[in-house]
């Protein structure tokens, strides 16, 4: 169970794939943040945005880290939306078990929205790797 306030905890999924021990499609990185496609998506192009400082919620993000998860998470948009043909994006944060949070590490999902389309249940249901990869191409190629 996540909650506010919670230490952070070096061995999370994230803090593994920050250090290269758990691999991850990689959309996009710099300095302080990273981009990658979530691997039980709720729609086609959901992808993630990760600070590499530790952070479990929003609250214990620095304001540079909160800063630049943003403008990253702007950069993303842009690039999913045009990759998947989309006419909008949800941008969803989650702080704490009792939000919906599954990872101790602040992140920031990017939803690809059309209409008539339903969200996928968090967390539920891996993709394949073939699939998102083929994806991820697309993405990278519109940033």
């Amino acid at each position: 169970m996540i909650k506010l306030g919670d230490a952070y905890d070096e061995q999370n999924i994230f803090a593994k794939i920050l250090r290269g021990d758990m691999p991850c499609i990689k959309l996009y990185e710099d300095a302080h943040t990273l981009a990658f496609m979530d691997i039980m998506p709720q729609v086609e192009g959901h992808c993630l945005v990760i600070p590499k400082q530790p952070a479990v919620t929003f609250l214990d993000l620095s304001d540079e880290g909160a800063a630049a998860v943003m403008a990253t998470a702007k950069k993303l948009a842009a690039a999913v939306i045009k990759a998947v043909d989309a006419p909008g994006f949800m941008l969803a944060q989650l702080n704490s078990s009792y939000a919906g949070q599954t990872v101790p590490h602040y992140h920031m999902h990017i939803l690809p929205r059309h209409e008539g389309l339903e969200l996928g249940f968090h967390a539920r249901d891996p993709e394949d790797m073939a699939v998102l990869g083929a994806l991820a191409e697309k993405i990278r190629a519109a940033l």
